[in-house]
């Protein structure tokens, strides 16, 4: 497939045609937050790049195209919304790396900003999908800022997420319950807050 970018940059996409792995991660995501917005779980959305229109060439009020533009800021997180009366943000990547997740797919801004969610009292968490092995892991904000500000490492090895992420199921409906998880990380801190 051919993207055609707003400066006249055109690249080319391929994507892995085997089973599932033909689903994007985010038109999964995009499907499971639908799912949750019918269903009146949640409120999530993915957030818009926030562009600026240089150039357009107005052929007819129908046929108007974007010739020239820019990226106005960069950007934050991929979503956010609201689940069960907290705030919700998360960023999602997919890797074809079998072994690792380089960090180079998620830029310093992004995880100060998750950082900051967290410490608002929000809820900031990663989901990676490993498309050779047609896993998706949910990774607590937390986690992956530890992990980050622990190791001079520039991946996350896959057995990381095997240890502190956990996996996101694909199914029908939701198409990838990760609000599921949320809902088990909570449980697993109130009984650990009463433990203590």
């Amino acid at each position: 497939m051919l993207v055609n970018y707003p400066n006249g940059t055109k690249v080319k996409q391929s994507y892995i045609l085997h089973g599932n792995r033909g689903m994007s991660l985010e038109h999964d995501i995009n499907v499971t937050n639908e799912y949750y917005l019918v269903h009146d779980i949640a409120v999530i959305y993915k957030k818009p790049t926030p562009i600026t229109v240089v150039k357009v060439d107005f052929k007819s009020r129908m046929d108007a195209v974007i010739k020239e533009a820019y990226y106005k800021t960069p950007s934050t997180t991929d979503y956010n919304g609201v689940y069960k009366g907290k705030y919700i943000d998360f960023e999602a990547k997919e890797t074809r790396n079998k072994s690792y997740f380089p960090l180079a797919n998620i830029h310093t801004h992004q995880i100060k900003h998750i950082k900051k969610i967290i410490e608002h009292g929000g809820i900031g968490f990663l989901i990676v999908r490993f498309t050779h092995y047609n896993l998706t892991y949910f990774l607590d904000g937390s986690k992956l800022i530890s992990f980050i500000e622990n190791n001079n490492r520039k991946s996350i090895p896959i057995s990381f997420f095997q240890k502190e992420g956990k996996i996101i199921e694909t199914k029908y409906a939701p198409r990838l319950d990760y609000l599921k998880i949320i809902d088990e990380l909570e449980k697993e801190g109130e009984a650990s807050e009463k433990i203590s």
